[in-house]
C-alpha cells in the first residue's frame, strides 16, 4: 500500500483535488450555504471548477515538454474526465433544477441566449473526447487520435466564450482565463519546442570536444 502510494501519490492527489469542489458544493447545499440564489451560486461554481480543470489538463503538455516532470502526463486523462463531469453537472443544473426539465421553456433560453449555445456547443465536442479516452480508443484511431484530442483547446475558448458572455460586464476573470490557454497554445509551437530542446544538445557537442581535448 505504501509503495503503491508512493508510485501514484501525483494521481490521488487530482482525485482527491478534483472531487473538493464537488463535496463542497454538496456541503454547502444540504447546509443552505449556497447564497440567497442557490440556482446561480451552484452553476457558476460547476462551471469556473469545470473550466480551471481544463486548462490544468492543458498545462500538462508543457510541463513535459519544457521540464524534466515527465510524469506529469498521466494526469491529462483524469483531469479531462473531470473537467468533463463538472460541465455535465453544470449542464444538469441548468437542465433540471434551474428549468425543471421543461423543454419547451429550455429550447426558448437556447435560441435567446447565445452564451447557452456556445456552452452546449463546447459540451457537445467534449463528448467524444471523453470517450475515446482510454487506451484502446487510442490504439484503434491512431494518429487521428491525436488530431481529434485537439479539439480540447477549441473546447476551451468556447468555454471562455461562454463565460465572458455570461457575466457580461466584469469580463475580467473570463479573459484571465483565456489568456492563459492563449499561451499554452503558444507553448505548442514546432519552433518553441526546438528552441527548448537545442541546450539538451550542446552540452554533449561541448562534452565530445572537452573529450577530444
Amino acid at each position: 500500500m505504501l509503495n503503491q502510494l508512493k508510485r501514484h501519490w501525483l494521481r490521488y492527489l487530482v482525485h482527491v483535488g478534483c472531487l473538493v469542489p464537488f463535496g463542497l458544493l454538496i456541503f454547502d447545499y444540504l447546509n443552505d450555504q449556497l447564497t440567497v440564489n442557490p440556482i446561480q451560486a451552484a452553476t457558476l461554481r460547476t462551471g469556473k471548477t469545470a473550466l480551471i480543470i481544463l486548462v490544468l489538463s492543458l498545462v500538462c503538455t508543457p510541463i513535459k515538454t519544457f521540464t524534466p516532470f515527465k510524469q506529469v502526463t498521466v494526469l491529462r486523462r483524469p483531469l479531462g474526465l473531470y473537467a468533463f463531469f463538472y460541465v455535465c453537472l453544470h449542464l444538469l443544473i441548468f437542465v433540471a433544477w434551474d428549468y425543471g426539465f421543461d423543454w419547451e421553456f429550455i429550447g426558448e433560453a437556447i435560441g435567446e441566449k447565445r452564451y447557452i449555445i456556445v456552452g452546449l456547443i463546447a459540451w457537445l465536442l467534449l463528448i467524444p473526447l471523453a470517450i475515446t479516452s482510454t487506451k484502446g480508443w487510442m490504439r484503434r484511431l491512431g494518429k487521428r487520435w491525436r488530431l481529434l484530442h485537439r479539439l480540447v483547446y477549441l473546447v476551451a475558448g468556447l468555454a471562455v466564450l461562454h463565460y465572458v458572455w455570461l457575466v457580461k460586464a466584469d469580463v475580467r476573470e473570463p479573459l484571465l482565463y483565456g489568456a492563459a490557454i492563449g499561451i499554452l497554445l503558444l507553448l505548442r509551437l514546432p519552433a518553441l519546442r526546438r528552441w527548448q530542446q537545442r541546450p539538451n544538445k550542446q552540452p554533449k557537442a561541448l562534452d565530445r570536444s572537452s573529450e577530444a581535448s
